[in-house]
């Protein structure tokens, strides 16, 4: 439905037939819509929304907007909202709300006060923080016709119906699925049917990791316990796939030097995004210096070879895309647990044997395109047997050296406690340009008389 149906059955006051149109949408098509019309008219239209569906759509919207309606809403309509959406989307709403805004969220909670206030005492990355407490807990002496009886008077109320936890005096004993009740008979004891080794995290657990989990195990919750194993909440595939990501656009920004930031691109300042920018420019630009003070200390070895300039820029592209290539490579493995800080050697040891490979065939390449391009076709001034040589040994030496530090700089960044998407593209692109020059001007002082 377009915004111009709706912009027309406003101004025709044609509310019911507003109505009747939200309560066919989905949510997330309602959230996406609203934001398009002006404060005003957003108001007017949430509130035109189902009650049994505006829950539901707040949760998608975003925050700057969310604020909007919450500043609009009367104490009565904040109540609702409240009571009717599940208490992890309401920690996420009140972490993006200024304090006036939270202040009246938290006096709407009524009962769900003391609930919102234990998530919001974790830390912002662990799986604490990422938990609801809205789950189906049964006892392990219940049967399965009782348990059915629990889930179909409490499931409205819970996250989640897949799995159910059987806890005994707070103590997470094991878990049943929802094919399991549907399957067994009714007399059966839950603790005979139960699956008493389930997969669960703690709540100082980082959020990332807890997210990996659901990868790996292919679950659709995970439960989080204290120190002594007592149960303290669930984590949905639904919030782990927001924490993925979230990690990956944080990842992707840092990959290109940039601050992360968690505005869209449209609704980011210019000033913000100058902010979030110039840092890294500033301290890729200092660091490029070094490389300018390299090609000076051997400006007078340049200028007996003027040729050897030419070949400047594709040595040191070659070099930082080689070294971007495996950087990528190993924080990609990284980020998803296929490579851990203890594998460094072994990661060391494959990568030098893929770096020899390609830095041979380049360099091949590159001695027969000199030779026969360079001098042959275009006939280029100082282009002989002998500066070809000097290029290609350095390129195969500069691609070697790229990819040994484009692996190793993202897994110590690990072993640091950094992040390893600090240590990407830009960052080793500069480290491998002052490689690659030192190398190039080495090997032609050896290999060229007169420069050395």
């Amino acid at each position: 439905m377009t915004k111009e149906v709706f912009e027309r059955l406003l101004h025709e006051k044609q509310y019911k037939a507003i109505k009747s149109i939200f309560d066919t949408m989905n949510p997330v098509d309602t959230a996406a819509l609203l934001p398009e019309f002006e404060d005003r008219q957003l108001v007017l239209l949430f509130r035109l929304i189902p009650k049994e569906n505006a829950a539901n759509v707040f949760t998608y919207i975003e925050p700057e907007h969310q604020q909007i309606l919450l500043e609009a809403f009367t104490d009565t309509e904040l109540e609702n909202i409240m009571d009717d959406m599940f208490i992890d989307d309401t920690v996420d709403i009140i972490e993006e709300m200024p304090a006036n805004v939270v202040e009246r969220m938290l006096a709407a909670a009524g009962d769900k006060r003391n609930a919102i206030n234990v998530i919001l005492k974790y830390p912002e990355d662990s799986a604490g923080s990422i938990m609801t407490l809205e789950y189906i807990s049964l006892y392990p002496t219940m049967t399965i016709g009782d348990a059915l009886k629990k889930i179909k008077s409490r499931g409205e109320y819970s996250e989640t119906v897949n799995i159910c936890y059987i806890v005994e005096k707070h103590k997470l004993l094991g878990t049943i699925s929802a094919m399991d009740l549907l399957t067994c008979d009714d007399d059966e004891l839950l603790c005979d049917v139960m699956d008493d080794n389930p997969i669960t995290v703690h709540t100082l657990a980082d959020k990332e990791d807890v997210a990996q989990l659901f990868n790996k195990y292919d679950v659709f919750a995970i439960p989080v316990v204290d120190k002594e194993n007592c149960m303290v909440g669930i984590v949905t595939v639904d919030d782990a796939i927001d924490v993925i990501q979230e990690e990956a656009e944080e990842d992707f920004q840092k990959m290109a030097a940039i601050a992360p930031t968690d505005k869209p691109y449209l609704k980011t300042s210019v000033w913000d995004l100058w902010k979030v920018r110039i840092p890294w420019l500033l301290l890729l630009m200092l660091s490029a210096t070094f490389t300018g003070i390299i090609i000076s200390s051997f400006e007078d070895a340049l200028s007996r070879v003027v040729v050897l300039t030419a070949y400047i820029p594709m040595l040191m592209g070659t070099g930082g895309n080689s070294g971007s290539q495996s950087s990528v490579m190993v924080i990609r493995g990284l980020s998803l647990g296929e490579v851990e800080a203890k594998d460094i050697f072994r990661v060391f040891w494959k990568e030098t044997r893929v770096s020899v490979l390609c830095g041979v065939s380049l360099a091949v390449a590159c001695f027969v395109k000199i030779l026969l391009i360079d001098g042959m076709l275009l006939k280029t001034d100082g282009v002989n047997e002998l500066v070809a040589l000097v290029v290609a040994l350095t390129l195969c030496a500069t691609v070697i050296c790229a990819k040994l530090i484009g692996c190793v700089l993202p897994i110590a960044a690990k072993i640091l406690k950094l992040d390893p998407a600090v240590m990407a593209s830009p960052f080793i692109t500069t480290i491998v340009d002052a490689v690659s020059l030192l190398v190039y001007f080495s090997v032609a002082r050896s290999f060229i008389p007169g420069l050395s």
